[in-house]
């Protein structure tokens, strides 16, 4: 065998990182979600625009290694299609509370009545009040949306299952 096909071997049994850094959310009005998202306290990485009419919004939350990203011309998906975006806290109620605090219309927090109930519309039956018992990790959920409807959930995250990344840290 050659050396570049070890090499080619070497590399295809390798694994490579690949960390998520951006998800592009569609939004109809680029200033309005620029004020909803730094409202947050979320920083703002980046605002470019160019001659052709793009523009493209880059947010990070706090202590996250992904971003968001909209703009003008970034994607075609209807506004208010993203669903269900994960935002891992420690502490759902201090979240919460935190978010109210900056004026944003935040669900109280519930735990599933049963598996999946979390996806399902605020007010489901499925949905029970408060925290998940004993504050189990994984377990309590609270929901907010944009001013166009992506919707956003707080997922509470005190220890990770095994093999995601350290267990102490979350």
């Amino acid at each position: 065998m050659s050396q570049l096909e070890e090499t080619i071997k070497d590399a295809s049994v390798a694994r490579v990182d690949m960390k998520l850094e951006v998800v592009v959310i569609p939004v109809s009005d680029v200033d309005r979600a620029k004020e909803f998202y730094a409202k947050l306290g979320w920083r703002i990485d980046a605002d470019f625009r160019f001659d052709n009419g793009f523009r493209v919004v880059q947010f990070t939350p706090t202590g996250s290694g992904s971003s968001i990203q909209f703009g003008t011309k970034v994607t075609a998906v209807a506004p208010g299609s993203a669903q269900s975006l994960y935002l891992v806290v420690s502490n759902i109620v201090a979240a919460r509370d935190q978010l109210v605090a900056s004026g944003v219309d935040v669900s109280e927090v519930s735990h599933p009545g049963e598996p999946g109930a979390h996806f399902l519309h605020v007010g489901s039956n499925a949905r029970l009040g408060g925290p998940a018992p004993g504050r189990t990790s994984y377990g309590s959920y609270a929901t907010f949306s944009d001013p166009d409807g992506n919707s956003w959930l707080l997922q509470e995250v005190t220890a990770r299952l095994a093999g995601r990344i350290a267990v102490d840290t979350t």
